[in-house]
């Protein structure tokens, strides 16, 4: 069986993090000492743990929340995944995960962060299933010149101009838009 490329390079991925995280290390020790820099890391730590509990429990409330009310659980499900991620990443020790972490518990990074889970779910799964994960798609629709009421003709085979088949109704063109 073979492993998909994003997957096959995650070891690679990890050992490039772990040494650009000693690096970071390395530096905020000669930057600020050791006692402040051992510090730091272990208050975000313990601050990463902490989330870790709340995250968890608001997630699991936020989607029961959504599923007893009849509510497309996905907006919930995602922003509370985006908040364990980041509790996760701050309670690893080293400053590069503390810092990724922190931008995905603040709002803005946390709101950026589940529109991309968001759209990245949308193309990987079929828009019924969208639908059902993250509630109806927003669309944004375009005036277009008047639709001509002329019966179109077509031609078939043997050369003879016939009517085509009419579209009844009015023709709406748009895009969808979050």
């Amino acid at each position: 069986m073979r492993l998909p490329r994003s997957l096959a390079l995650l070891p690679l991925a990890l050992l490039v993090l772990a040494v650009a995280e000693i690096a970071v290390f390395v530096t905020a020790v000669h930057t600020i000492g050791a006692l402040w820099s051992i510090l730091l890391l272990g208050a975000a730590s313990i601050i990463g743990l902490a989330l870790l509990r709340r995250e968890g429990i608001r997630g699991w409330r936020a989607f029961r929340a959504a599923a007893e009310s009849g509510r497309p659980p996905g907006a919930q499900v995602s922003n509370s995944l985006i908040g364990l991620l980041g509790a996760l990443l701050l309670a690893v020790p080293g400053f590069i995960s503390a810092v990724a972490g922190l931008l995905l518990i603040v709002p803005p990074g946390r709101i950026l962060a589940r529109r991309a889970v968001e759209h990245y779910t949308e193309r990987r799964v079929s828009a019924t299933v969208a639908s059902d994960l993250f509630g109806p798609r927003h669309v944004k629709v375009k005036q277009s010149a008047p639709v001509d009421d002329s019966p179109p003709t077509a031609t078939d085979p043997t050369g003879h101009t016939a009517p085509a088949e009419v579209l009844q109704g009015e023709v709406v063109e748009g895009e969808i838009v979050r």
